[in-house]
């Protein structure tokens, strides 16, 4: 007898073993219709496996986070059949899920065009439309290295000898396709009823830059058609939005080859960026941080110690002077440490708070870099807090709380938290990631915030929360992060004497808010399109003349603006003042100020808003009022 458990808590029996399709079946017809796979045992499996003793059940639908995954899955296998087939000299490598999607990678003699894509997702529907079988065998290995190198497919082949020798190798058939996967998949290719190929783009073999390139073709893949909509509108204001599109049309920066990665920030940019700087220097100051500023180089030996050289030294810029080994910093951290081993430190002093807009440079692979959102060099809003292990609570929910209020003064509201626990590479005994788990998990409950757990995507030396926030379209940026770090002061060295007259390390958490500030001001400029703030805008009004007749009066209101602390700018070009409206509308600038005779000779202002309503004319200083108390709320 064969006993399934199901999730509501009834069993079924069974005479012998029976495969997930005929549990389902044995539930209803509908269940088995609409059965896409199954969790046996909380192992994801497809339809026709054989489920060989108790074991508990939960039959896989469209309706679950792991169906869509699988319809995915397979969409990827489908888009792989159909390449074959057009393209029969094409090679298959791989072809994952990712966010929203999937993508495969194929080695062709010739690029991909935009009339191929239509042709490949034609095919795919009439593969789909047939309903094929879809259905896993198992191979040797030496079988299915010959089978793949007698059909010309070399990356298979190798692909089979990069998988350890105690996994069995599985092959996955529909139709006249056969293709090497782990799987599950679906039943058939009915299921797949809702995708669109996206785009092609280039990808190294198994991502190393020494290898050949491949053309990665990317699409999407839904349960239902009014998902997928849904979506692909979200892409195109994504596409309105985008940042660097922005950044050129409002003159904010520039990127060019001779600095990859690097940011040229010109007037109006820096100027937005000045604002996030010093609002987050208000921050630092307002709750008890000290800035500081650390060197952009260090000496190798230190990030050796601090076990960085062994755990990030690819990612690193590295120089030579007078026969030492430097590293450009990739992160404050080991800095911030020095700072706080430059004096005897008593328990009385913690907790200390660190704070600084700091440099850093990473060398990012050239295909990942994107805009001001990934970059090589960045600076960020970093700060570390040195305390006890009884801190560590108070600290972290302080933390949380003071996010909050920042993510709502730039326009966010709506925050995911995720507890990022121990990696297999790490650093620290496991008792210390525990506390370090323990504490972060309990100062979000504290806080009242809805979790969910990552597991083994900690840092090498400590778990941490990960702050993400969503963006006016619904997208979903991590930011902020608070990291409990038991292993670092130990490595360098950092003490201080306890009440008991002892010296004791003390723990260090590693906390940021917006992080990036590059990246944060990219985020900020595709979530407001552009139209920033009045307390954000580089501009925040701009003041124009009808006529010539006026130019004196549009000097002294923005003398009288300017004096007030506003950011103003004049126009008072010899141009028709429908055609400054229009210019100016497009700079996106929160307010317009068009001044004419009736202004002049009755000392008022009449002003335009970014939304194109036009208000009454008003005195100067009721104006005033009015973008001041627009500028203090923030909103």
């Amino acid at each position: 007898m064969v006993a399934i458990t199901l999730p509501d808590g009834s069993v079924r029996q069974f005479d012998q073993p029976v495969t997930v399709g005929e549990v389902a079946a044995s539930i209803g017809p509908g269940l088995a219709k609409a059965a896409l796979g199954g969790k046996v045992d909380g192992k994801l499996v497809d339809v026709s496996h054989a489920i060989l003793g108790d074991a508990k059940l939960a039959i896989v639908t469209d309706k679950d986070p792991e169906g869509l995954d699988l319809i995915r899955h397979s969409t990827a296998h489908l888009l792989a059949y159909a390449v074959k087939e057009l393209f029969p000299e094409a090679q298959v490598t791989i072809g994952p899920v990712i966010e929203n999607g999937f993508y495969y990678d194929f080695a062709y003699k010739r690029p991909f065009t935009p009339e191929d894509l239509a042709a490949i997702e034609k095919r795919m529907a009439e593969l789909a439309r047939k309903d094929l079988p879809v259905s896993r065998e198992e191979w040797k290995r030496e079988d299915a290295v010959k089978f793949f190198q007698s059909i010309g497919e070399k990356y298979k082949a190798q692909l089979i000898a990069a998988i350890p020798s105690e996994e069995g190798i599985s092959l996955y058939r529909e139709g006249d396709f056969i293709d090497l996967c782990r799987g599950p998949h679906v039943p058939s290719t009915g299921k797949l009823k809702v995708f669109k190929l996206m785009k092609v783009a280039g990808a190294y073999w198994r991502g190393d830059s020494k290898n050949e390139m491949l053309q990665r073709i990317y699409g999407t893949a839904w349960a239902k058609k009014e998902d997928q909509d849904a979506y692909l509108a979200m892409i195109e204001e994504a596409e309105k939005r985008d940042h660097r599109r922005i950044g050129k049309q409002l003159d904010l920066f520039h990127m060019q080859d001779e600095a990859p990665g690097m940011v040229f920030w010109h007037p109006k940019g820096w100027t937005l960026w000045q604002q996030v700087e010093q609002y987050m220097r208000g921050v630092y100051r307002d709750n008890g941080y000290q800035e500081v500023r650390c060197p952009m180089i260090l000496d190798r030996s230190l990030w050796e110690k601090s076990g960085h050289w062994e755990n990030y030294k690819d990612n690193m810029f590295t120089t030579e002077s007078e026969k030492r080994d430097f590293a450009i910093k990739p992160m404050n951290c080991p800095g911030h440490v020095q700072v706080f081993n430059s004096d005897l430190r008593s328990y009385r002093d913690l907790p200390l708070r660190y704070g600084e807009f700091g440099a850093c440079h990473r060398n990012e692979p050239s295909g990942a870099l994107h805009g001001i959102m990934r970059v090589r060099g960045f600076t960020q809003d970093d700060g570390h807090i040195f305390c006890t292990e009884d801190q560590i609570l108070p600290e972290c929910a302080a933390f949380t709380a003071l996010l909050q209020k920042v993510y709502a003064d730039f326009g966010f509201r709506d925050i995911v938290y995720k507890v990022a626990t121990r990696p297999d590479k790490r650093v620290g005994s496991d008792e210390a990631w525990g506390k370090s788990e323990h504490a972060l998990m309990e100062s979000l409950r504290q806080s009242g915030c809805r979790f969910e757990v990552s597991p083994g995507e900690g840092a090498f030396y400590g778990p941490k929360i990960e702050y993400s926030l969503k963006d006016a379209i619904g997208r979903v940026w991590q930011c902020g992060t608070m990291q409990v770090d038991f292993n670092m002061p130990v490595l360098l060295d950092a003490e201080f004497v306890d009440e008991d007259n002892t010296r004791k390390h003390p723990v260090m958490l590693h906390r940021a808010i917006v992080g990036s500030m590059e990246r944060f001001i990219g985020i900020l400029i595709e979530n407001h399109a552009g139209a920033m703030p009045p307390w954000l805008a580089p501009v925040q009004v701009v003041v124009m003349n009808v006529t010539d007749r006026q130019e004196g009066y549009v000097r002294e209101v923005a003398g009288a603006l300017r004096a007030a602390g506003f950011r103003v700018a004049t126009d008072l070009r010899n141009e028709k003042i429908t055609y400054k409206i229009r210019e100016h509308s497009i700079q996106k600038l929160p307010y317009q100020l068009v001044l004419g005779d009736k202004e002049v000779a009755a000392r008022t202002v009449s002003a335009r808003t970014r939304a194109g309503e036009n208000l009454a004319p008003v005195p100067l200083e009721a104006f005033i009022s009015r973008l001041k108390a627009e500028v203090e709320s923030r909103k």
